[in-house]
């Protein structure tokens, strides 16, 4: 199961991962100075997962490219309705 999605356009900056992975392993530290060793180990092995995922195994996609504008079906049908148009005007005279 995976939790973080490195392929999120989130993650794209670098100050976003290193941040996340600071918070953690800092949020760890605090737990630890309080004496709370339960919770410095649930924060420390959310930064270690956070940095396995965001530093180690990053390899981010490039963003799918958009396919090129198609002419729309009107602007197709219009040379054709006006060529149409005028060979109805000429046989009416």
């Amino acid at each position: 199961m995976q939790l973080i999605d490195p392929n999120h356009p989130a993650y794209r900056h670098l100050w976003v991962r290193i941040a996340i992975v600071a918070v953690c392993f800092g949020w760890a530290g605090l737990e630890l100075i309080t004496g709370d060793p339960f919770w410095a180990v649930l924060a420390g092995g959310a930064g270690a997962y956070s940095f396995y995922m965001l530093f180690w195994t990053f390899n981010p996609q490039p963003p799918a490219a958009e396919p090129a504008a198609q002419p729309e079906a009107e602007d197709e049908d219009e040379p054709a309705a006006t060529a149409e148009k005028s060979s109805k005007d000429g046989q009416g005279e």
